[in-house]
C-alpha cells in the first residue's frame, strides 16, 4: 500500500531514516511506515503528512526535550510526541538533537520505564452528556455497559465542541448509538 504523501517527502524520510539507523535501531515497516525499534520495542516512526514529514517518538512524553521541539501529536495524546519537518535543511540543523533524543529513547526502553497513562474512566463525562444520563436510566445503563474506550470516544466527541449548544446537540445525536452499544466511530455491522 502506498502511503499518501510518501513521495513528496522522500528526501526528508531518507534523511530521518539515516539518523535513526545510525543509532543502531532496527527498521521495520509498521502501519505502512518506517518504524524504528530497539529489542522489538517501538522507539520512533516517520510519518509523511500532507504539509510536512513528522518524526514521532512513541514515549516522547518521557523525553527531557531541552530544546522544546517536541509537540503533542493530538490534543488527547498521552505518550507520543513528534517534530515536523518541511525540508532536509531543517532536519540537518537538528540532526545532533534528534540523535541525542533517539539515544535517550533507547535508554528509556532499556530501563523499562513506561508512560503513566490515564485510564478511560479518568476522562470527565461532559456536562451535556451527564445531564442526559441522569435523566434516562436506560441510557445510563447502556453507557455504563460500553467498553471504557467507547465511553471515552463519546466524551471526546462531545467535549471537543466549543459551544455549549453544539455539545448538547452532539450528546443528543449520540443517544441512538449508545443505546445500540456502539462506539462513536463504529459503523453498523
Amino acid at each position: 500500500m502506498q502511503v499518501p504523501y510518501a513521495k513528496k517527502w522522500q528526501k526528508e524520510t531518507d534523511k530521518l531514516r539515516k539518523i535513526a539507523l545510525d543509532c543502531d535501531l532496527t527498521e521495520e515497516i509498521k502501519w505502512s511506515k518506517s518504524c524504528f525499534t530497539f529489542q522489538k520495542k517501538n522507539v520512533a516512526i516517520i510519518i509523511p503528512l500532507k504539509e510536512s514529514c513528522a518524526f514521532s517518538f512513541f514515549k516522547g512524553a518521557l523525553l527531557k526535550d531541552p530544546k522544546h521541539i517536541l509537540q503533542k501529536v493530538g490534543e488527547h495524546t498521552q505518550a507520543g510526541r513528534w517534530i515536523k519537518f518541511t525540508s532536509v535543511k531543517e532536519i540537518a540543523a537538528l540532526e545532533s538533537t534528534l540523535t541525542a533524543y533517539l539515544y535517550e529513547a533507547i535508554e528509556l526502553e532499556e530501563s523499562g520505564k513506561k508512560v503513566k497513562l490515564k485510564k478511560p474512566s479518568e476522562f470527565p463525562v461532559p456536562d451535556e452528556l451527564q445531564t442526559l444520563l441522569d435523566k434516562n436510566p436506560a441510557l445510563r445503563a447502556a453507557f455504563e455497559a460500553l467498553t471504557p474506550g467507547r465511553r471515552k470516544s463519546y466524551c471526546f466527541h462531545i467535549s471537543s465542541a466549543k459551544q455549549p449548544a453544539t455539545r448538547a446537540t452532539r450528546a443528543e445525536r449520540c443517544i441512538p448509538l449508545i443505546l445500540a452499544g456502539r462506539g462513536f466511530l463504529e459503523r453498523p455491522s
